[in-house]
């Protein structure tokens, strides 16, 4: 577990990391985060999973679809939580490296839910969910070094 946690933090184990300090300020033990973490992540897995086989109800599908597939990512966003804290999770998620993409999954996560309950139209509810998926994609690889360019390099070859 130690060593999970040397990896997560980014340091070796005899200089104390971020992820150190976060875990110590705490009353939560790094095993009972990372179960927490494992656990809103599955539920948010589950609800997308739930979500996607409900969009074949008639009349009502596109509707469920959109609530428990934005509730999926909301909740599987939120499982970092348990890893960062929140204000660390705040603060990186507004760094000026991901700071577009996170408000662009943001607005589509709300874009999505208000399509399916104020706007009525589930088109553009689907429309939303696709557009969900891939910021958040691009949000998630924002944390990976050299993803994004690897990304923008593959989509360069294959257009041109």
């Amino acid at each position: 577990m130690d060593k999970l946690k040397r990896v997560l933090s980014g340091q070796d184990a005899e200089e104390p990391g971020p992820l150190d300090e976060v875990v110590d300020a705490t009353s939560l033990s790094w095993s009972t985060r990372v179960k927490g973490f494992i656990a809103c992540f599955a539920i948010g897995v589950l609800c997308s999973i739930l979500g996607t086989c409900l969009l074949w109800v008639p009349r009502k599908g596109p509707i469920l679809f959109a609530v428990f597939y934005t509730l999926g990512n909301i909740s599987s966003i939120g499982s970092t939580i348990f890893l960062m804290g929140p204000m660390r999770q705040l603060k990186r998620m507004f760094e000026p490296t991901r700071l577009i993409a996170t408000i662009v999954m943001l607005l589509c996560l709300i874009l999505t839910l208000c399509s399916a309950f104020w706007w009525h139209n589930k088109g553009l509810a689907l429309i939303f969910c696709v557009l969900q998926f891939f910021a958040l994609a691009w949000y998630s690889i924002s944390y990976i070094p050299f993803a994004r360019d690897a990304v923008k390099k593959c989509f360069a070859v294959c257009l041109s």
